[in-house]
């Protein structure tokens, strides 16, 4: 057994691009029309193709990891549409994962820049001090997102080529900081989910709840219809104290370290829980808890323990599905419903028809599908907010989709496209309800409409 000091260097030496997975792509192409970067700008180093292009050239030393190189991997999404795509197998979230990861190492940013992303990284993951962060918004919540409209970026510009400088400077993140403002009130922000909610009738599986980070404070509706439509369908449902963030953000920001740091604790929490399942509502959070054996690959004290963890996360529709036969009675709910596919559910989960069967199943919906529907929102982790000029004109492409079809409501299963969404809405002038899915099956089980 290795001892501390030696697993901790084993690990840092995984962490460049693998030569093995860059070497998979055969430049091929398919992966071009569904990149939502190559879409905007029509750059071929703005493409899956072109990064891997890009990151093998850094490997070999033909390409230095200074601001041209790294601009074109602060614009990636990592939204993983190249994943679907690809014919080859290209494991792209990987890659794209460790060349961020090397980049946050080996570059030195701006001064606005490392500050913007250190305060997000020092305050997302942490239920607590994003408590204390979210108190002005119970008071000036409405304020803060209509000026952040006016102030951002407008999303009514059409995409006109690459922007000179993506990140678009400090301002610019704080404005559309302000227009992605989450929803916030007293209930929201003290709510405490039961430890543990048993099963209606026979027990038919027991599972453990993460409770999230945003989705907990901003989203806690999710979480209460969450337990309840599982118990409804036979599961003793436990939502474990100690759980913290899942790592997901930290992940996709490149800063490895912390993401590690939080999914050793979550793994530690969730071995503890005796359960069949653990069940992930957020679809960035349960991706990144189902790679967390491939986050630990190059750790021997911790690769086992992920693997097996990561073996036991399901997306709730997921859990739903494979119970098989429904408990309860679905009542009619008579709605026109856009299901937007969240990168990381469809991409990086590939659970696409989970959720759609879950609405289906809802007596009276109409479910409808937009073009483009494959195309990342915007929102993608944390990139909403420090490339927020592309962000905006892909949440702006996506709203006009969406309006195309006159839905009476939209759902999704992640927070950051609720919020993405609903501040592109606002921009061009509409303002749909947005649900979770597992809000319009709790819905219809107990005969409400969740518009009212």
């Amino acid at each position: 057994m290795l001892d501390e000091a030696q697993s901790e260097l084993r690990v840092e030496l995984t962490e460049s691009p693998s030569s093995e997975l860059i070497d998979k792509c055969v430049h091929c192409g398919f992966c071009l029309p569904t990149c939502p970067t190559y879409l905007l700008w029509g750059e071929e180093m703005d493409s899956p193709r072109g990064r891997i292009y890009l990151m093998k050239a850094a490997i070999e030393h033909r390409a230095a990891i200074a601001r041209p190189y790294v601009q074109h991997f602060d614009a990636c999404l990592g939204c993983l549409s190249c994943v679907t795509a690809c014919p080859s197998g290209v494991q792209y979230a990987p890659l794209i994962e460790a060349t961020r990861a090397q980049i946050e190492r080996n570059y030195e940013r701006s001064a606005g820049d490392a500050l913007f992303r250190r305060l997000l990284m020092t305050i997302v993951p942490y239920p607590w001090r994003m408590r204390l962060a979210m108190l002005p918004l119970l008071v000036l919540g409405p304020l803060v997102r209509r000026l952040g409209v006016k102030a951002a970026h407008p999303a009514t510009t059409p995409p006109t080529g690459r922007p000179r400088d993506t990140d678009g400077g400090f301002v610019a993140r704080a404005r559309a900081a302000l227009a992605l403002a989450p929803p916030a009130s007293w209930r929201s922000i003290v709510a405490r989910l039961p430890a543990r909610t048993p099963a209606v009738d026979v027990e038919r599986q027991r599972v453990a709840l993460l409770a999230g980070c945003v989705q907990r404070l901003s989203f806690a509706k999710v979480n209460d219809a969450t337990v309840r439509v599982l118990a409804a369908e036979g599961c003793r449902v436990d939502v474990p104290a100690q759980q913290g963030c899942c790592g997901a953000l930290p992940l996709h920001a490149g800063d490895i370290d912390r993401a590690r740091a939080l999914a050793r604790h979550n793994i530690e929490v969730f071995e503890r829980a005796d359960v069949d399942r653990i069940v992930v509502n957020a679809a960035g959070c349960g991706s990144a808890m189902k790679e967390y054996g491939q986050l630990f690959a190059g750790d021997p004290a911790w690769a086992e323990r992920a693997r097996a963890v990561s073996a036991k996360v399901r997306d709730v529709s997921e859990v739903l599905v494979d119970l098989g036969d429904v408990r309860a009675p679905r009542r009619p709910l008579t709605a026109r419903v856009v299901y937007h596919d969240a990168c990381h559910l469809a991409h990086g989960q590939g659970v696409r028809s989970q959720p759609r069967a879950l609405l289906r199943g809802i007596p009276g919906v109409e479910l409808l599908v937009p073009e483009e529907s494959e195309i990342c929102c915007g929102s993608a982790g944390i990139y909403n907010l420090v490339q927020p000029e592309p962000a905006a004109q892909l949440g702006a492409r996506k709203v006009r989709h969406i309006a195309a079809l006159s839905p009476d409501m939209i759902a999704t299963a992640n927070p950051g496209c609720t919020l993405q969404i609903a501040a592109a809405a606002r921009s061009l002038g509409y303002n749909w309800p947005i649900f979770h899915p597992i809000e319009l099956v709790d819905a219809s089980i107990h005969g409400s409409d969740p518009r009212q």
